[in-house]
Order: C-alpha cells, then sequence, then structure tokens
C-alpha cells in the first residue's frame, strides 16, 4: 500500500464524521506537537536571544508545530504527496544502501542503485522515506537565519523579519524533531505489524494513531513532560547530522516496546502507568532534541562562512 495511505490511515475522527471535513491527524497529533516545540522553547538556555523565549515565540512555536500536517490534504495533492515522504523512514529498507550518506539527492541515487539487488522491495524515496534529510535541511535554513540575524544586529538594523524567519523555521524543524520521537515513523511496522509475527502483535491499521493522537489527547498534559525537560542540560551539538541520526536508531530501538504497550492495552482509555510513561519519556525526548538542534544552530550560526557570490 503507498506510503500516502498513511493519510486515511492516520486520521483521528469520528466514524460520524466524513473525512474530508475534519483536519487529519498524524505524528504526536496536533496536541502533541504543539507540546512539544512549546517546551523545546520554553526550555531553552538563556544565552539564545530572548525573541525565542519570550511568550510570542512560545505560542508561535506552538501553533506551528502541527504546520507540515498541514499540508497533507487532499485540496492540495501536489504538496501533499511530495512532503509526504519526510515524516518517516523506514530503516529496515533504507539500510539497504549501506551507510546513509548526509545529502538527499546522494541518498536517492543511493536506493536507485540499490534497487536491483531489491527486486522485491520498492526503493524510491516515496516508499523508504526522507525523514532525515528534511530535518537536516530545515534545521541548515534555521542556522542561516540566525546568521542574518546576527548581521543585521551588528549592523544596527531591524531584526524583526529575520526574527520572524527564525522562528518560522524553529518551529517547522520541530515537527520533524518530534515525527523521529515517535518509534513508529522509522519503521516498516509504522501502523500495524507486518510479516513473520510470532509475539502475536496488531496487524490492525491503527495503533498508530491509537498511541500518537488518541492516547496522548486524551491522557498526557504538557505539565507531565516539563519535569523531563526541565532536568536535561541543553547540550551543544558536535556534528548535527550524527546526532541526529544517533536520535532516530535510538527510536528505532523501541518499535516493539510500543507493540508491547499496545498488546496489553496500555493505550486503550487511561492505559497503564508503563505506557504513560513510556509516552512522555518520547514526547520529552522530542522537546530535548529540538531544543538542542535550535541552541546549536545558534551557536554554529556566529561560524565565519565565504559568502556566497553566484555560481562562479
Amino acid at each position: 500500500m503507498p506510503k500516502f495511505a498513511r493519510v486515511i490511515r492516520f486520521v483521528m475522527a469520528s466514524a460520524l464524521v466524513p473525512w474530508m471535513s475534519v483536519q487529519p491527524s498524524f505524528a504526536w497529533g496536533g496536541d502533541g506537537h504543539r507540546m512539544i516545540n512549546r517546551l523545546a522553547a520554553t526550555y531553552l538556555p538563556k544565552d539564545v536571544p530572548a525573541f525565542l523565549r519570550n511568550g510570542n515565540a512560545l505560542d508561535t512555536m506552538e501553533y506551528l508545530g502541527p504546520e507540515p500536517d498541514r499540508w497533507r490534504n487532499r485540496a492540495e495533492q501536489e504538496l501533499g504527496d511530495a512532503q509526504a515522504p519526510e515524516h518517516f523512514i523506514d530503516f529496515e529498507q533504507a539500510d539497504l544502501i549501506g551507510t546513509l550518506p548526509k545529502k538527499r539527492y546522494d541518498y536517492v541515487r543511493a536506493l536507485m542503485q540499490a534497487q536491483a539487488a531489491h527486486p522485491e522491495i520498492q526503493m524510491t524515496p516515496e516508499k523508504v522515506g526522507l525523514q532525515p534529510y528534511v530535518t537536516e535541511e530545515v534545521w541548515q535554513r534555521l542556522k542561516v537565519g540566525m546568521r542574518e540575524y546576527r548581521k543585521l544586529l551588528a549592523a544596527g538594523e531591524d531584526t524583526k523579519p529575520a526574527e520572524t524567519s527564525i522562528l518560522y523555521y524553529a518551529a517547522w524543524l520541530g515537527h520533524y524533531v518530534a515525527d523521529g520521537a515517535q518509534p513508529l515513523h522509522v519503521t516498516i511496522q509504522y501502523n500495524g505489524w507486518t510479516g513473520p509475527n510470532p509475539n502475536g502483535y496488531t496487524t490492525a491499521h491503527k495503533i498508530h494513531s491509537l498511541f500518537e493522537s488518541i492516547y496522548v489527547t486524551a491522557n498526557v498534559r504538557s505539565t507531565d513532560v516539563a519535569p523531563l525537560v526541565a532536568a536535561s542540560q541543553p547540550k551543544l551539538l558536535n556534528d548535527e547530522w550524527t546526532d541526529y541520526m544517533s536520535y532516530l536508531r535510538h527510536s528505532a530501538t523501541l518499535v516493539e516496546k510500543t507493540y508491547q504497550l499496545e498488546k496489553a492495552g496500555g493505550f486503550v482509555g487511561t492505559g497503564t502507568p508503563e505506557a504513560k510513561t513510556f509516552t512522555e519519556e518520547r514526547l520529552a525526548a522530542g522537546a530535548i532534541e529540538l531544543r538542542d538542534m535550535i541552541y546549536t544552530a545558534w551557536v554554529r550560526s556566529a561560524d565565519p562562512v565565504e559568502e556566497f557570490h553566484g555560481a562562479n
């Protein structure tokens, strides 16, 4: 089934309401995305400019958390199709190419080259996913925006337009970082177990939205997650790509745990204490990673760069 079928599967909608009349919910649903973005901004270190930490920033980050999911609508089919693969990566298939390159098109070419050796799999970006690539690219946009802010500030010029773009990039980045904290975004087992299933995990196409949307909305509040984020000290990342890939790999180790919790009824109604702890930890992990990536972009934006002066 095409990956874009996630658009239908992930809808947190009542059977009494037509699909086209509601806004679909995807990774973490709107509530989880808003929570992660706001908490990340709340706990940024004090050496990050105040405009990234004030009330307007928190509100903006929160509102824009679900933004890329607002683009996944049948009314904007081309936009929806083009960016749908950016919300996930299926490591079981992506790893068939070997070490994942950092550049998007190197990765796309590697998938094409691997296709002949794996005719049973559709080795295309649409099927395998592009999640770390959009994250890296938006992070770099954020760093560029922060560099421009520094230039304007040093020149005594108006920084408000730059502040607007920085907040947008930071919030946009937050969506994908949050996606990466959800284990079902880094696996072929994204919405019902496929293939050999000796442990009898659910094969129904409902675990994804049950966990990240329905359960979160009903049971998890920002005040539950905030202490976990507050307890983590901000970290300057040595290499944002390497760190983010490690973050995604850790999420991948929790895929089976997610299915085990579902099998035990952990996400039904009020669920179980173990499921609540697990969910809070995943939401906190997203907020912590986002905070550290924003902080790292700010610090690295001070690094000297060679100015671009055209193709030559």
